[in-house]
This record gives structure tokens, sequence and C-alpha cells, in this order.
């Protein structure tokens, strides 16, 4: 795969799980297989296949509750930052890049997508909000833009 393609997919990731935590390393495990090359191979069997996607519609659903804190202060953010390094990295390793400095560049890219998308999501949903009088439209909206990207990031 050419580099900036290996880049743009880790970048996808990052902006998914800054959208949902969990949406880029479930995308990952959920399209990961028992022969990929380590770690991704630890993430192709079923148990940790239902455990990511139960953990990934947990998260959708508590989203959208009033009580969730902000994901962009440090105890939302941080997870989001983790996840999204994590699945880029284990994504690149996965689709032929063994070079740690692409595999690090990746991760790096995909934590900084996620800061991004995390701050870019909060300010979209409270113009949706506003516009719509709810927040929940705004949320499944951002729902869906964070299955394409996790899907077009993670896909093989």
């Amino acid at each position: 795969m050419a580099p900036l393609d290996v880049l743009a997919r880790a970048a996808a990731l990052g902006a998914a799980s800054g959208g949902r935590s969990t949406a880029g390393i479930t995308a990952v495990t959920l399209t990961s297989r028992p022969g990929d090359p380590w770690p991704a191979r630890y993430l192709g069997g079923t148990t940790a296949k239902v455990s990511a996607a139960f953990s990934a519609l947990a998260e959708a659903v508590v989203d959208k509750l009033p009580g969730v804190p902000p994901r962009t202060a440090a105890p939302g953010l941080a997870p989001r930052v983790v996840f999204g390094a994590t699945a880029g990295a284990i994504a690149t390793r996965r689709n032929g890049s063994t070079d740690p400095l692409v595999v690090a560049g990746a991760a790096a890219l995909a934590a900084a997508a996620s800061v991004a998308a995390a701050f870019a999501g909060t300010k979209a949903r409270g113009i949706a909000a506003k516009r719509f009088g709810a927040d929940l439209p705004g949320a499944l909206a951002e729902d869906a833009l964070v299955g394409v990207l996790a899907w077009w990031g993670s896909r093989r």
C-alpha cells in the first residue's frame, strides 16, 4: 500500500476515534483475522470481535445521554487519542508496513486526527443542536460520519 494511502487511512481511523473513542479500534478489530501479523492477529478472534462490537454499541448509546462529560476534557480526550493511535498503528502494520517510522508516523497522525475530530465534532454538534433544537440529529449524523471513516480506514 502506498505511504500516502497508509497515512490517510490512519488519519481516518483517528478521526473516527475522535468522534467515538472505540470506533477506530473496533473497525480494525472487526476486519482483522487470526492469520494477520502481530498484533492484529489477536484482534481477529471471536472474543475480541464480540467485545469490541459491544463496547462500540454501548458508547454510541451512552454518548446520547445528557450527563456525559465533554469529549474535549482530559478524561474524554485521552482514550480517543490512545485508541486512535493504536488503531492507526495496528492497521498500518496489518496492511504490510513493517517500517517502524511509518507505523509510528501513522500512529502520531491518527492521534492528532482524533484530537482535531473531537473538537470539530463538538463544534458541529453544537451548531446542529441550535439549528434543529436538539442534539440528537447532530449526534446521529456524527455516528454516520464516524462509521464511514472507520470503515474506510480499516478496509483491507
